[in-house]
Order: structure tokens, then C-alpha cells, then sequence
């Protein structure tokens, strides 16, 4: 900065403190647009030092500024690399979303912990200004996800620079399972692991499942490709004998979907049967075709009659999925008393029929 220049910026910031003492309003707003110029046309020569002694300055001229010249300095400020950092936070935590927007959706200024705590305690509107940025980290989407509404978790799945965690995009597919926009939106996504795919349409419902099919085939495509694993199983089944085989695959297939390990669900299965499939479906939340389909496969080779199928399907949709958890996390917890009862029984009877030593 040339000397000149550096003298009529140390003249303007003399000017300060007279202009804050006075009280008026119209002389700050006027001393906030004359010193917002200086810091924008001056920036690329600026070294930290000057950019912080701006950013102390303009942080006391906002202190009490209209909405209009608030918003209008953040639209001036939000795009620069070097724009004072306590002041673009200060404008990004405003509470009127006309001046937070610009640097929430824009300024590379902001952290990952000023974006986190931003979306943890701010307004919908703010979440998804956050969520419109070029690059989202899973730390924020997290955030975005758990407390982002509709609008705000549909345009974050549109946005190819945003980055989900596996819970996020866990907590992405159950609310997309009624969703047909948000749904359309993740099988658009080339990053969306194999697992949540396959849970995403097998927990669809109906409705999300015909828009789908109507609005992307080649969406619908590869969802099918993803599926492969549990419906070549699916079809497998109907050809092969009834019994233990087709346990494990329906097994293997409920494990693929739901929230519960391989040997416990083959226990539950061997032990109840076909109403157990039903229950184990409704844990992982699949919808009742789905439901059907992992029916069909544990029955393979025996036939249900219409009556059957209708009488399930009304069984299966009065199940509350909350409810079949507890059901399950009982028998699971059952199984375990039985295990230790047994192993305390055996204690017992070896120590009665070995002699001591």
C-alpha cells in the first residue's frame, strides 16, 4: 500500500471514534460504506495485520446497522479470500437469513466449525444456504441431515459437492423410504454406497416406487443392479428345495437389510418360523412388497393361497416397526437367559458326577 494510501486509510479510522461517540445512525452507516470500500479496493494488498485492524473497525460499525446495509456489505464481502474473519462470522450467525445467506452459501472464510455450529443452532433457511455450498463436509451434512427439513435434506442430496458419513446417509435413506423427491435425488448420486441403495428400495414404498420407475428408468436400472445379491437369492429360492437352504438365504437377505446380526436371525427363523419373517421385515422398516418377497423365498415350494397372502399383509401393516424391534431385542435377549441357564445347568451336573481331585 502506497503512503498516500496508508495515511487516508489511518485519517478515515481516526474518524471512528467521533463518528461512533455521536450516536448517529446515518454517520456510521456512511463510515461503514466509506471503510468497506477502503478494505474492498485495497484487499489483494493488504498484509494480516491491516486485514485485522479492518476487521475490528467494521465489527464496531455493525454493532448497530440497519438490515439493508448489513446484508449489502455481506453480498460485497462474502466472495473475497481475504475478507476480515470475525466480521464474515458475525454476518454468517445473523439472524436475518438476507444477510447470513451470501456468506453461509459462498465465503471461504468460514471453518468446518463455523458451518457445524451454524447449522446446529440456526434456522432452516440457514441450513440450507449451508447446504448449497460447492464443498460440504460429512461433519456438517451430519448436522444438516438430523436437524435439515425437507427442502433443506432435498437439495443437500442434490448437490454433487456434498460429502456424507455412513450414518448420514443411514438417517438419508429412512427418510427417503416415504419420499419420493428425496428418493429420486439419492439413486442420482454416484457416490451412495451399494448397502443404502438396496436398503432404500427395498424399504420404499409403493408411491415412491411408481414415481421412480416413472421418472428414471435408468435410475430404476441400476437400483436393480445394486439389488442383485438379494433378488438372484430371491429367485434362486423358488427352484431349490424347502427348508434349511432356504433359511439361510432368506436369512442372508434379512441381514443385508436390517439392523440385527446373521445368527440371530437364522435362530429366530428356525425357531418361529414364518411369522418371524414378517416381524424381522418390519424391524428393518421394508415395505410389505419386499416383506412378501422374503416370505415367498422361506417358503419356497409351498404355495399360499390368496386368503394367506392377504391375511399376512394385513398382519404386516398393523405391525408398528418400533413394536417388531422390541419384539425381536426380546427373543434376542431370551435366548441369551437360556444360554446362561443351560451353561449353569451343565456347571452343575459335570461338578456332581466328577469326584474331586
Amino acid at each position: 500500500m502506497s503512503t498516500n494510501a496508508a495515511n487516508g486509510s489511518y485519517l478515515l479510522i481516526d474518524e471512528l471514534e467521533e463518528t461512533l461517540a455521536s450516536g448517529n445512525a446515518r454517520a456510521r452507516n456512511l463510515m461503514l460504506t466509506r471503510v468497506a470500500d477502503l478494505f474492498v479496493h485495497g484487499a489483494p494488498r493488504y498484509n494480516a495485520e491491516q486485514i485485522a485492524l479492518f476487521d475490528d473497525v467494521l465489527l464496531r460499525l455493525t454493532t448497530e446497522i440497519e438490515l439493508k446495509t448489513r446484508a449489502k456489505l455481506a453480498q460485497r464481502l462474502a466472495y473475497m479470500d481475504t475478507a476480515p474473519p470475525k466480521l464474515i462470522r458475525r454476518l454468517a450467525f445473523d439472524d436475518a437469513i438476507d444477510v447470513a445467506r451470501p456468506v453461509l452459501t459462498y465465503s471461504p472464510r468460514l471453518s468446518e466449525t463455523d458451518l457445524t455450529e451454524n447449522a446446529g443452532s440456526k434456522s432452516q433457511e440457514h441450513l440450507y444456504a449451508i447446504g448449497r455450498r460447492s464443498e460440504v463436509s460429512e461433519a456438517v451434512t451430519d448436522v444438516l441431515v438430523a436437524r435439515g427439513n425437507d427442502r433443506v435434506v432435498r437439495a443437500l442430496v442434490h448437490n454433487s459437492g456434498a460429502h456424507f458419513s455412513p450414518a448420514g446417509f443411514g438417517e438419508l435413506t429412512t427418510r427417503a423410504a416415504g419420499d419420493c423427491v428425496l428418493a429420486f435425488g439419492m439413486v442420482q448420486r454416484e457416490d451412495i454406497p451399494r448397502q443404502y441403495l438396496v436398503k432404500l428400495i427395498a424399504t420404499a414404498s409403493a408411491n415412491v416406487r411408481s414415481v421412480l420407475e416413472a421418472t428414471n428408468p435408468q435410475a430404476i436400472a441400476a437400483i436393480r443392479d445394486a439389488v442383485d445379491e438379494v433378488a438372484d437369492a430371491m429367485r434362486r429360492a423358488v427352484n431349490s428345495p424347502a427348508g434349511n437352504e432356504n433359511l439361510k438365504k432368506t436369512a442372508a437377505a434379512l441381514a443385508k437389510l436390517g439392523p440385527f446380526p446373521l445368527d440371530l436371525i437364522e435362530r429366530a427363523l428356525a425357531e418361529e418360523g414364518a411369522e418371524m419373517v414378517l416381524t424381522l421385515a418390519k424391524a428393518a422398516r421394508c415395505s410389505w412388497v419386499a416383506a412378501k418377497d422374503l416370505l415367498m423365498m422361506f417358503l419356497a415350494g409351498r404355495s399360499l393361497s390368496p386368503h394367506d397372502l392377504q391375511t399376512a399383509s394385513a398382519n404386516f401393516e398393523r405391525l408398528n416397526p418400533e413394536t417388531a424391534l422390541r419384539i425381536v431385542k426380546f427373543r434376542e435377549q431370551r435366548a441369551k437367559l437360556k444360554a446362561r441357564d443351560a451353561a449353569s445347568t451343565n456347571i452343575a451336573v459335570f461338578g456332581s458326577v466328577i469326584p474331586p481331585g
